[in-house]
């Protein structure tokens, strides 16, 4: 990985599909800072809890032909509803602290949703994005990782 440069003032977003770190740096690009500004979480019950339905079935207008429809997976469904959620975020503070620079962190899966759900201002303050799950690490780890 390159080093990335995240110049004072810049929000960091560390994310997964359940927990959210918006930070900011403190510090200068060389020696990064950051201080939590918002930390979200979500508790996802286990899938037995969120839906228990069996798949559906299609049957064809003609004939006795008939055909599977794939399961909803509820976790996915809680999952896009938090980055939704947190999208929603980013653009509230984008827009209200005059904020110019993003770096986003996050599992890919939740890199991609991300992208597809953020309004164009917001995705044009993007200046980095890693592909790392580092939600779960202490603020000092991820502040040494990002500044490799």
């Amino acid at each position: 990985m390159s080093t990335i440069r995240i110049p004072h003032g810049s929000v960091v977003l560390v994310c997964d599909g359940a927990k959210a770190l918006i930070l900011r740096n403190q510090g200068d690009a060389e020696l990064i800072n950051l201080i939590p500004v918002e930390v979200e979480t979500e508790y996802q019950p286990p899938t037995r809890e969120l839906g228990t339905d069996r798949e559906g079935r299609v049957y064809q207008s003609q004939g006795d032909a008939r055909s599977a429809v794939q399961q909803t997976d509820w976790h996915d469904r809680a999952e896009e509803a938090f980055v939704s959620h947190i999208c929603e975020k980013l653009g509230a503070l984008a827009r209200d602290d005059g904020t110019s620079k993003l770096v986003l962190v996050a599992p890919p899966r939740i890199l991609g949703n991300l992208r597809k759900q953020l309004d164009s201002p917001v995705r044009a303050l993007i200046i980095a994005e890693v592909a790392k799950d580092l939600v779960k690490f202490p603020i000092p780890e991820i502040e040494h990782y990002l500044s490799q």
